[in-house]
């Protein structure tokens, strides 16, 4: 080839992985804060959906598990604001580091723990990824993107934390079937100690000046808050409290009714974490364009469909067509989460992302004990309980928010 032959090729190489870096909003600090939720997604789901069987093979029984299930809420919530304090006062960088440094004790704790109360502690450090650096990697996007491909921006984050849902139950549920329960989930966890190396090592390269802006205080930050923001707020509380109430029984309605196996279990959260990502792309590029409230209304309804669907399944077949459905709640949840950032002040945008999932995850966290005790009634009792609340939260997004304040 000659040389104004390789440079036309390299010319038109260029160009391509420019349009797809454009298509894709692959900026710089998205991409490695969000390189750092695959690495660290991609331990946590080894293991994650297996809790609830590990706690019961150190001795707990369904209460103490819908016990855990309201704490794992409540540090979500306590967790929120803090972590968006902390990213908009350390700078995005420095409070991701804190924040992995924090979850992977409680990854050790969890790893060593002889009997189901030490669990908590584990979760007590363990949240300060999943719940800690939530806002802060909502404000990388939203500090790096322009409003108009924010949607694209979360859909990014949003599939390469979903990507190791698809893979990782798989192998969790491999090593599970051949050593156990314990041995398995405590594999597991040791995997997910050496990823969280690689994922602080990502985050060193991560580069955002802290944005400066007038001093402001929770109470504050709570007046920063649009109308329509808060409107959303009161329609996500509804549906995570629908969430809540099943979300930590699946696996033993599936495991100990349906009469799956743990393996079959890790493949259908495979197949719904799949369907997420295969839906993530054309929805966001469709609500950049035409606005956001139809698709936060397609999420809401699969979420109240979801745990109907998965009491109403009969067999493996059946519980995949539920699990697809399962996957398609996350068809609106970019549109969502770009809401929340339009709408904060940018040197309040990570305190704003923590102050709202702090009042929504403390408001949901008795949901998952409530569906303790409605599983005593009869295990489908909390599914169906579930899909009424979720329709619920549905009417009131679709009444109360209006289009123009969506997208």
């Amino acid at each position: 080839m000659t040389a104004s032959g390789e440079q036309e090729l390299a010319r038109v190489v260029g160009t391509r992985r420019a349009r797809i870096i454009d298509y894709l909003s692959l900026e710089r600090n998205v991409t490695l804060a969000s390189a750092a939720v695959f690495l660290l997604g991609m331990g946590e789901e080894l293991w994650k959906k297996f809790l609830p069987k590990y706690m019961e093979s150190l001795g707990a029984g369904t209460l103490a598990v819908g016990l855990f299930g309201t704490a794992k809420d409540f540090f979500d919530a306590v967790y929120q604001y803090p972590g968006g304090w902390l990213a908009d006062h350390l700078g995005r960088r420095r409070a991701f580091l804190t924040f992995i440094a924090l979850a992977s004790v409680g990854y050790l704790v969890y790893m060593l723990s002889p009997s189901w109360p030490f669990l908590f502690v584990g979760l007590a450090f363990s949240m300060a990824w999943h719940s800690m650096a939530s806002p802060a990697v909502f404000a990388v996007i939203a500090d790096s993107l322009p409003k108009e491909r924010r949607a694209m921006g979360f859909t990014l984050q949003s599939m390469l934390k979903r990507v190791p849902m698809v893979v990782a139950p798989l192998v969790g549920g491999a090593l599970i079937a051949r050593y156990g329960v314990p041995v398995g989930v405590r594999t597991s966890l040791a995997l997910t100690l050496v990823l969280a190396v690689f994922a602080a090592a990502t985050v060193l390269s991560i580069n955002i000046p802290v944005a400066v802006g007038a001093p402001a205080n929770i109470r504050g930050v709570w007046r920063s808050f649009h109308t329509a923001l808060k409107r959303l707020l009161v329609s996500d509380i509804i549906i995570r409290a629908c969430e809540g109430l099943s979300e930590v029984f699946i696996i033993l309605y599936v495991t100990n009714v349906t009469g799956v196996s743990v393996a079959q279990y890790g493949a259908l959260v495979a197949v719904q974490m799949a369907t997420a990502v295969l839906v993530y792309i054309p929805a966001a590029r469709v609500a950049d364009r035409v606005g956001r409230k139809p698709f936060v209304i397609a999420t809401f309804i699969c979420f109240s469909l979801f745990p109907v669907a998965v009491v109403l399944a009969n067999s493996f077949a059946t519980l995949v067509a539920a699990f697809i459905v399962g996957g398609l709640r996350e068809i609106g949840e970019p549109s969502r989460k770009a809401m929340i950032v339009d709408s904060a002040d940018p040197h309040l945008r990570a305190r704003t992302v923590g102050l709202y999932y702090l009042i929504r995850s403390l408001t949901i966290a008795p949901a998952a004990l409530a569906g303790g005790l409605l599983w005593k009634i009869a295990p489908l009792t909390p599914f169906v309980a579930a899909g009424v609340i979720g329709i619920i939260g549905t009417i009131v997004f679709a009444a109360t928010v209006e289009e123009r304040h969506a997208g």
